[in-house]
């Protein structure tokens, strides 16, 4: 292709989003808008409005960039990118001169974009925000050093798997794939295999032994699981390993944290809709959100049922998973 053609393609099927904004500073966020517009075809304010819209700065749009927060420029640069319908979004880390609250409002848009049938091809730095792809390619020295392809509902599902091994070991208990109880798109053993190949879990035969088995509540959902999920002992145990073990903990922690965020700050008295946000929250809160979130509470021990919170970097105090029991080393203290 020709350098012509090649920027006929850039301007048509190709939005850019820039970790810097690159906002023309004497241009207001319309203006901005409209530009792309320019070098695509021809110019439609209307259309332009109501793509600043989309990303809720309709009423920012006589602003220029110097009156606009970085959240609200990274938002007019993803409306630039927009405005002429591309194929494919290219966002160089669009989330890492933001706020917590200001990522979260640009992943949300991102998300849906997706969901809308566009590609992105999205560099970051931040592992929460990689794991919201369905293909993930880690580059170390500029070389491609792994790659896992997956979707988020598997994702989410394995969250749940480590969620339940977490609690399984805070009780004292095997986890043994027939008798784990954890809903989702892929049966238990296959989302194992999946978890087992990604190098969060590992699993070994069951000894010939029998033991006992005993229900045991889930704080993190406050579910009673029964006893009688297999009628005897499971095939398979199903053991974190340390990188399983630190996903886990991050999970619960940003799960606990905002159930107690929910019950103490803002005073929410349903046990059905604080859990229902909580199990939001685990899965979208980046690392800066939860440790402020942490920090503002004056980094509690507990959530409001008791059980303990994994401490984070701000906490100052190690967790440790030891055997098939979990000991907070400062627990209680």
């Amino acid at each position: 292709m020709s350098a012509n053609e090649l920027n006929r393609v850039r301007a048509e099927k190709v939005g850019f989003i820039f970790q810097q904004f690159h906002l023309i500073p004497y241009l207001t966020a319309l203006e901005n808008v409209m530009l792309a517009q320019y070098f695509h075809s021809m110019t439609d304010e209307q259309e332009a409005l109501e793509a600043l819209a989309r990303v809720g700065l309709k009423d920012r749009a006589e602003h220029v960039p110097a009156q606009l927060s970085g959240g609200e420029q990274q938002r007019v640069c993803i409306a630039r990118a927009l405005i002429n319908d591309p194929k494919i979004v290219l966002a160089d880390e669009p989330t890492g001169n933001l706020d917590a609250v200001n990522e979260e409002i640009v992943l949300r848009l991102l998300r849906e974009l997706h969901r809308q049938g566009r590609t992105i091809v999205m560099v970051t730095h931040d592992p929460v925000v990689a794991r919201l792809a369905d293909r993930r390619v880690e580059l170390h020295h500029g070389k491609i050093a792994e790659q896992e392809v997956f979707a988020m509902a598997d994702e989410e599902q394995f969250d749940e798997v480590l969620e339940e091994l977490w609690a399984l070991a805070e009780n004292g208990e095997i986890a043994e794939i027939e008798r784990m109880e954890v809903h989702g798109a892929l049966p238990v053993s296959i989302a194992i295999e999946k978890m087992v190949a990604l190098g969060l879990v590992v699993t070994t035969p069951h000894p010939p032994e029998p033991h006992a088995h005993r229900p045991f509540v889930n704080p993190c959902h406050e579910a009673l699981k029964p006893s009688g999920v297999s009628t005897g002992d499971g095939s398979m145990i199903v053991e974190l390993t340390e990188r399983g073990r630190q996903r886990a903990a991050d999970i619960i922690r940003r799960h606990r944290l905002a159930e107690r965020l929910f019950t103490d700050s803002l005073a929410l008295e349903s046990e059905t809709e604080i859990e229902q946000q909580a199990c939001k929250f685990e899965h979208i809160l980046s690392t800066e959100a939860t440790d402020k979130i942490c920090t503002f509470l004056g980094h509690p021990r507990t959530c409001p049922h008791g059980a303990p919170i994994p401490p984070g970097p701000c906490c100052g105090r190690p967790t440790e998973l030891v055997g098939s029991s979990l000991k907070n080393s400062d627990r209680h203290a």
